[in-house]
């Protein structure tokens, strides 16, 4: 057995993928005796080579699970590869003495890492990120057995199965159906003119031409330099009022500054109404 595992590297699938399923097909599966000795060694005596050959016998298990998320468009080899790093985040956290086989702890962390592939791959958009996302993704994937729209009846029925909402359904039904399109151009027609329905051609971007946005900076400093020279003419009291009033993030209500100039509440309006017909005249000239 262990000629098999050294004539195995631990590196993940390259090149001809039929080779390597054959190769981890090959490897003798262990005894649940073989099975602990290893799982000892590497528990109580940290023995990495008990860790790669717990790994390596439990390969041809990723590729079985591996296998099962082949309808999502990806390279099977690239969920080989999560779900070998999954097995081996298992293996490094498997407790012997919990009297279980390492392949039914193993399961959970090899899906989990091919799903979060999956859900990170499968489109640029993220398509689920909330934990209840993720399990109505995959739930919803497998629950469609044809390429058209769920039905009422179906959406209620998958809902109910779930646990989860109808319009959650419905959402999630929508998000499955979108595509990706490229914004350039989908590159794959030789006709030039079919580019007229890549986003490109038709979505402008309005803020982009040089001239306008040096005028806007310009016009923005302008108007900065004039409110500041028009401030400056004011009284303290008045630009005070005016700066915790309007210009300030934590804006003060009529009755603090009341309470601050000692006036009434009234008057600190009528200071603010007449500091501001100020402003704006100075501003005009």
């Amino acid at each position: 057995m262990t000629s098999n595992m050294n004539a195995l590297d631990l590196a993940v699938p390259q090149g001809n993928l039929e080779s390597y399923i054959h190769h981890v097909k090959q490897i003798p599966i262990l005894t649940a005796e073989e099975e602990k000795a290893l799982a000892h060694r590497l528990y109580h005596e940290n023995d990495l080579e008990a860790a790669r050959q717990l790994v390596i016998s439990h390969l041809r298990f990723v590729v079985h699970v591996a296998r099962g998320y082949s309808g999502y468009g990806l390279p099977q080899s690239d969920l080989i590869q999560e779900g070998n790093i999954g097995l081996m985040k298992a293996v490094k956290r498997f407790d012997p003495s919990k009297e279980v086989r390492l392949v039914s702890f193993a399961v959970h962390w090899i899906k989990a890492e091919i799903h979060e592939f999956i859900l990170k791959n499968w489109k640029v958009v993220k398509i689920a990120t909330t934990k209840s996302q993720r399990k109505l993704f995959f739930n919803l994937r497998k629950s469609k057995k044809r390429l058209g729209w769920f039905t009422s009846e179906e959406v209620q029925a998958v809902a109910n199965d779930l646990g989860v909402t109808e319009s959650a359904v419905r959402e999630m039904e929508s998000r499955l159906s979108n595509t990706d399109t490229s914004f350039d151009g989908y590159g794959e027609q030789d006709d030039e003119s079919s580019d007229y329905l890549a986003p490109s051609s038709y979505i402008e971007a309005t803020n982009s031409d040089p001239a306008a946005l040096i005028e806007s900076s310009d016009w923005r400093e302008q108007s900065n330099n004039n409110l500041s020279t028009a401030l400056a003419d004011l009284d303290d009291r008045s630009r005070d009022i005016l700066n915790k009033r309007w210009l300030s993030e934590n804006k003060s209500t009529l009755q603090e500054l009341a309470e601050q100039y000692n006036v009434s509440a009234e008057r600190v309006r009528q200071l603010e109404k007449n500091a501001m017909k100020k402003l704006k005249a100075t501003l005009a000239a």
